[in-house]
Order: structure tokens, then sequence, then C-alpha cells
């Protein structure tokens, strides 16, 4: 459980009614990292609140690849549950842990209940859906847009934004799963950016030095 203190600082935004509601009402989860908490197609009752560790959304495909959408992070909310709950559909995405997690997850009736109770409740969730709008509309420039070169800059530095950190920790398989395209690709971009001067390879990480 966490106290009111600290999680006025993760989301600083919340009324202090509010939190007390959350903290008397919602539920409290912890999952380990590499756990598929949401799949495709299954039915959504709840929507989360990440308070500590890093979600990776993501799309798969029918051939299993994967899509790379965007992290959760502690103050975040899952937009796409959020939708889901509301309007009884199943999901369209799917959502892995990546670092050890701390979630609270809010039942639908109390989600729509907290809309038309707490201003910050509300203004909460707009913000959610307007912030995650902007990173798919991102995401698709970068398809429509730009070659597979700038993609996979692009993709480095989401990911460097999203840990805060230079050094990724990502091999070149699983980055060609998530851009779509094969290791060998991969590979020959990433040595063209070290050759620029963009980046450092080692064994399944990557140093941004930009």
């Amino acid at each position: 459980m966490h106290d009111s203190d600290n999680f006025k600082k993760i989301f600083p935004s919340f009324s202090d009614e509010l939190i007390d509601e959350i903290e008397t009402n919602a539920i409290h989860q912890s999952y380990k990292a590499g756990d598929v908490i949401m799949r495709t197609g299954q039915y959504i009752n709840n929507t989360i609140l990440v308070t500590k560790g890093q979600i990776k959304i993501y799309r798969e495909g029918e051939n299993g690849g994967e899509f790379f959408m965007y992290y959760l992070q502690p103050g975040q909310a899952c937009a796409v549950s959020m939708i889901c709950a509301t309007r009884s559909q199943t999901s369209q995405i799917m959502a892995k842990v990546v670092e050890d997690v701390e979630l609270i997850m809010i039942p639908l009736s109390l989600m729509e209940k907290w809309m038309m109770k707490f201003r910050s409740w509300y203004e909460f969730v707009l913000f959610t859906y307007r912030t995650r709008f902007e990173e798919v509309l991102e995401v698709v420039d970068s398809i429509a847009f730009r070659a597979m070169d700038e993609r996979l800059e692009f993709y480095l530095k989401r990911h460097a934004e999203a840990c805060s950190c230079k050094d990724l920790k990502l091999s070149h398989q699983e980055i060609a799963t998530e851009l779509n395209t094969s290791r060998e690709v991969i590979s020959r971009l990433l040595k063209k950016m070290e050759q620029r001067g963009l980046v450092r390879l080692h064994r399944n990480q990557i140093e941004l030095l930009t």
C-alpha cells in the first residue's frame, strides 16, 4: 500500500479526495518482468495506474511479429484499457512487463463514477487519451513517411527517453521484430550508425552517443 505523500508525488495532479478514494477502493497488483498482463482479444474490466516499473504496449501480428507502440511508466495509465473498459470491448493490444511493476487496478464502475465526481480524474483521463493519441500519430508518421534508417533512429530515441538512459539493452533481433524487418537489415543499419558516430554497439546492448 502506498502512503498518500508518496502517491501524491507519483500522481501530482490528483486531488487529496481522489487519492483517498483510490486508497480505499482500488486493488494493488505486482508483476514480474516478462509477464504479459494484457492480451489481444481479452475483455478488460479494469484500468491500470502504474506506480513502479515499466510496461511495453505493442500490437501482435498474425505471424507473431510485434509492433512497438509506447511504454507505460510511473504516473501513467493505460489509455487502451480505459477505452476498452468503458465500451466493454476486447483489447486490441498486448502489454508486457519490462521492469517489475506495481499497479493499481481501478474497476470500471469506479472509473465512470470518478469521471463525474472528481475533476482531477476527469482531466487525467483526457490528458492520458491525448498523450497516447499523439504518440500513436508519431508512430504512424514514422511508418508512413520515413525510411527504415530514420525509423530505427526514431525507435532508439524513444527507448532512450523511456528509460532516461543511453545504454539500451536491445538485441538486433528484438528491434527487427518490433520494426517488422529482418535482423540483417537492422544489423547493417546499426553498423552504419556506428560508423557515423551515433551509437556504439555491444553484445545485446546499444549505447547512444548523441
